[in-house]
């Protein structure tokens, strides 16, 4: 033990002369300035001028006033960016200071006119035999131009309020003051001052142009889409709806930055103007976010009645799945024609709608015809649809087929035995044959099997 203990104290020496060592060296590196290779040549010079004291010290003086010259630059070109902050705010400090002197030297500049015109008013009162009262006296003024040729002017002078005097100079002064913002890149400050103008004179496309031409900022909101949501946020508090182009622009920047969420706040809210072509957009956005497909058929379906689009109201009901739904649609609506209901059917090929289309309903008879809606899927290249209709029919055997024929005035004869022969050459034979049979015992012409050897055919002739 006690070999091992002088071991271990000889080799823990060993280790805080190391440490030592190493502390020492650290602390000379932090001073040890960098050079360059003294044999390596100077740039700029030849052999012998690296050796020329003159040389040297000519060279030295052109160095150091190349640093002194840069040092310089950088003082004027280069500012902090704590600077540039600072001066910001400085700014921000000034421009509040200003539209505060405007405002009362705007409200001064009222109060001087209106006490002038009051002054010459009573001058001329005073000159006169004063027989009417003062006030009489006014009302003849406003109704003639006896001051300042203007009668609009007096007028607007003598009000009460002189915001309305002021109005142009207010609204004109909305304008610059929120294009300065966009100068000066303070974009969010400019949405929520276009946002809350009065008589909403910066909610229009040229705002909504110019906030498309910043396009979007890194690490920043998109200011096209908080410009709309705050006028629709605005228009839901105040009960004035944005109109519809502005509607259908607020839309579709919404589904084009993916905040579905928001178009469906905003929809829900009415306090929208509604059109075809905003429906239009969140109809074909479903269309290509299959994930989302059902809550934008739902808002498209909206839309699309509030417009009094019953067509495209159907065509969303039925792409939903909400069958039931749209046969009482149509019968609400009486007004869909067969060219309405087979462009529907070829919009939105659902076997279970084209059979409702083609049967009962409630009682009332159908409103299209099997046979040819079957003939108007084949025309039209979909005949994967018109095939599964036909098997269905096909399950039900003779009766069915009978059934369906009989309760069909629409088809024509020829008609039926064109879809029979759409049967045979789509190996539905048994179909195809049931139909003529159908077609010929409806004619007065009875079929005879041919194994039936006991019909006497000239029994008729006896009797």
């Amino acid at each position: 033990m006690r070999l091992i203990e002088n071991n271990s104290s000889k080799i823990q020496l060993q280790i805080d002369e190391m440490k030592q060592l190493r502390a020492e060296y650290d602390t000379k590196e932090q001073y040890c300035i960098f050079c360059k290779d003294p044999s390596k040549p100077i740039p700029g010079m030849t052999l012998q001028e690296s050796v020329s004291l003159d040389a040297l010290t000519k060279y030295l003086k052109h160095l150091e006033d190349k640093y002194a010259e840069i040092e310089q630059l950088m003082s004027k070109k280069y500012l902090p960016a704590q600077r540039k902050a600072d001066l910001d705010e400085e700014m921000i400090v000034v421009l509040e200071r200003r539209d505060l002197a405007e405002n009362l030297n705007n409200e001064l500049q009222f109060r001087h006119q209106r006490l002038q015109i009051i002054s010459q008013a009573l001058t001329l009162w005073v000159k006169s035999d004063m027989s009417r009262s003062f006030q009489d006296f006014m009302e003849h003024i406003q109704n003639n131009k006896d001051l300042h040729g203007e009668q609009d002017i007096v007028e607007e002078l003598l009000e009460d309020e002189p915001g309305k005097a002021k109005e142009a100079e207010i609204l004109l002064y909305y304008v610059e003051r929120f294009n300065e913002l966009i100068s000066l890149g303070e974009y969010e400050k400019a949405v929520y001052f276009a946002a809350n103008s009065p008589r909403r004179i910066l909610q229009n496309i040229g705002t909504v142009s110019k906030f498309k031409a910043v396009g979007k900022i890194r690490g920043k909101p998109f200011p096209l889409l908080l410009f709309f949501e705050a006028i629709f946020s605005i228009s839901h508090a105040f009960r004035h709806p944005v109109d519809a182009e502005l509607t259908l622009e607020g839309i579709t920047c919404g589904l084009s930055e993916k905040r579905l969420d928001l178009v469906i706040n905003w929809v829900t809210q009415e306090r929208l103007t509604f059109s075809e072509e905003a429906g239009d957009v969140i109809f074909d956005y479903g269309e290509q976010d299959t994930y989302n497909k059902a809550k934008c058929l739902a808002l498209a379906q909206l839309i699309y009645s509030e417009c009094g689009l019953h067509k495209k109201t159907l065509l969303c009901l039925c792409k939903q799945g909400q069958i039931h739904g749209a046969m009482e649609y149509i019968q609400q609506f009486k007004d869909f024609t067969s060219d309405d209901l087979m462009q529907l059917i070829k919009l939105c090929p659902h076997t279970e709608l084209i059979q409702c289309l083609t049967d009962e309903w409630n009682g009332k008879p159908p409103y299209l015809s099997f046979g040819l809606a079957v003939l108007h899927l084949f025309s039209v290249d979909m005949k994967k649809v018109g095939i599964k209709l036909l098997q269905e029919i096909n399950k039900g055997g003779k009766d069915a087929v009978e059934h369906l024929m009989i309760n069909d005035p629409f088809c024509s004869l020829e008609k039926w035995q064109e879809l029979a022969n759409i049967c045979i050459q789509n190996g539905f034979d048994k179909l195809s044959n049931d139909i003529m049979s159908v077609l010929r015992s409806q004619a007065g012409v009875t079929e005879i099997s041919e194994e039936d050897d006991t019909v006497n055919l000239m029994q008729h002739v006896f009797w």
